[in-house]
């Protein structure tokens, strides 16, 4: 099951354990019971300090929970912890097992001082990306703090279960039976999900940091890039950002960024947060902004005003809060969201296995999404508004050569039907005969572009028709001292590299605007 490579790595691993723990398994005599035997009995292999007690009488089989020794609470996985959950799974091993995991104290010290009963259940596919955060945050709260309990289940091999509670998403939290959330979260939001006065606390603590002499808001590769380059000019540097990564996180595979043949979305979300944090910036996360207040003189400090309350001052601001995905804003759209509306084809597509799906959208995003999903799912109905698909060639061609894809162009979303509970099909109008066609299907993807991050900004600066912000060649906006980076602005090509890009930019030509002002007290 695991490679010599791989058994090799995780030995290296099993090394860190500061404290012995325990498997206890509650096997079947499933594929998947004697899979998870075996992976048990390699890990135990491994180390010393790992032991295996098959008497476990859990109701969900197969699964095992990880355990210190003499102790019978800890985090439960049922089914393979494999794919992309295997790292999930190592780090359960050596957090149980004593070795400090790499989060602040300050969130380790929350999580300990969460009260109540907290019976997580995460849903969670092998090619969910998004998923290992949510179950590694999830996993740390219940090593952390005994009153949180948290079962990982790997929704393949819980089908029926899956069904039963029409899970059509992942990752999906359910807290003491009931729907807690969908989607990437990070520890520190689930933690204040739960903690009613964490906001109030944090804007307290924003409210007492000194102005900096550069803000950046936003932490995708712009307001990453700007970062570096604004603190290897020595100042005082702050990034407030919703998630850092931005985007990038919801990003599979990347392999056009020069000099790194391919990474996927978390991995290089990690390593610009990484390199960031190497310059000690300031990072402020689960930070959004409300309103920006421009400076009252020449050379003043302008404000940024937190969705929490806090406000952040700064001699100059880079804004960079991105872009989310487009809604196609459709009845129905809303209501089935996560019921079988979904908008990342590799999280979720394996839950629509042997199933009907629509892609809407035929740019680049939706063709891959409609290839992809081809290969899991019984049949797949492309719907794309203008009258040719904008894909690049070859995936056009490559769409084409599938035997269970159809495309539909020149065609309007007019409506996503259900039957009250989940997706049931997708309607359409011809937009050269007026015809309304209606097509019988389980799940929908929508996959038609960006809508930049700016709802705060109006009436405050220029925005395009679109709603991006306006900037010259040197990202200025027509505020002074306020710059704007990435894919938040009027800069075409919205590509990580391009953001990257302009967030040096927008560094040096804040710092070249710094530098020309008078500091003013």
């Amino acid at each position: 099951m695991l490679d010599d490579a791989l058994k090799a790595q995780l030995q290296q691993y099993l090394a860190l354990l500061r404290q012995p723990i325990r498997l206890i398994a509650s096997l079947d005599d499933s594929e998947t019971g004697q899979d998870m035997g075996e992976l048990l009995n390699t890990i135990v292999g491994l180390s010393d300090k790992v032991t295996l007690d098959t008497s476990g009488t859990d109701a969900r089989t197969p699964s095992f929970v990880v355990v210190r020794e003499n102790e019978t609470q800890g985090v439960r996985f049922a089914g393979l912890p494999l794919g992309h959950e295997f790292t999930s799974l190592v780090l359960a091993l050596l957090w149980t097992g004593g070795h400090p995991p790499k989060v602040e104290q300050d969130v380790i010290d929350s999580i300990k001082t969460l009260d109540g009963d907290f019976n997580f259940e995460v849903y969670m596919s092998l090619s969910c990306h998004n998923c290992p955060d949510v179950v590694q945050a999830l996993s740390l709260m219940a090593i952390v703090n005994p009153k949180v309990k948290t079962v990982v289940i790997e929704g393949g091999a819980f089908q029926k279960e899956v069904e039963e509670r029409q899970i059509m998403a992942v990752p999906m939290v359910f807290l003491n039976g009931q729907v807690f959330g969908s989607g990437r979260m990070s520890v520190e939001e689930i933690v204040a999900k739960l903690d009613t006065n964490a906001a109030a606390r944090d804007a307290a603590k924003l409210n007492e940091k000194a102005p900096y002499d550069m803000l950046i808001v936003g932490g995708g590769p712009a307001g990453a890039a700007a970062a570096v380059y604004a603190a290897r000019k020595g100042i005082r540097v702050g990034v407030a950002a919703e998630r850092f990564g931005g985007q990038v996180n919801d990003t599979m595979a990347i392999e056009n960024y020069i000099s790194v043949l391919e990474t996927d979305g978390p991995k290089l979300a990690a390593a610009l947060e990484a390199q960031v944090r190497h310059y000690n910036v300031d990072i402020m996360n689960l930070q959004r902004a409300d309103k920006i207040v421009p400076a009252t003189a020449v050379g003043g400090l302008i404000e940024v005003q937190m969705a929490n309350g806090g406000v952040l001052k700064a001699r100059s601001v880079i804004l960079s809060t991105g872009a989310r995905w487009r809604n196609v804003n459709v009845p129905g759209e809303a209501e089935y969201k996560n019921k079988g509306v979904a908008y990342c084809p590799h999280c979720d597509g394996p839950l629509f296995k042997g199933k009907r799906v629509a892609v809407i959208g035929g740019g680049n995003s939706g063709v891959e999404a409609a290839i992809d999903l081809a290969g899991i799912v019984e049949h797949v109905s492309l719907v794309e508004f203008a009258d040719a698909l904008k894909a690049d060639a070859v995936l056009v061609n490559k769409l084409k050569s599938l035997p269970n894809v159809s495309i539909h162009v020149n065609a309007q979303t007019t409506e996503i039907t259900g039957d009250g509970q989940k997706v049931n099909g997708l309607s359409y109008k011809d937009r050269a005969t007026e015809a309304v066609h209606h097509v019988e299907l389980e799940g929908v993807f929508v996959q038609i572009g960006l809508v930049p991050n700016t709802e705060f900004l109006k009436g405050t600066l220029e925005l395009s028709k679109f709603g991006e912000i306006v900037v010259d060649a040197k990202c200025h906006t027509n505020l002074p001292g306020v710059f704007a980076a990435g894919d938040v602005t009027t800069v075409p090509y919205k590509q990580i590299v391009i953001a990257a890009g302009e967030g040096a930019k927008a560094a040096l030509s804040a710092f070249d605007y710094l530098i020309r002002q008078p500091v003013v007290a």
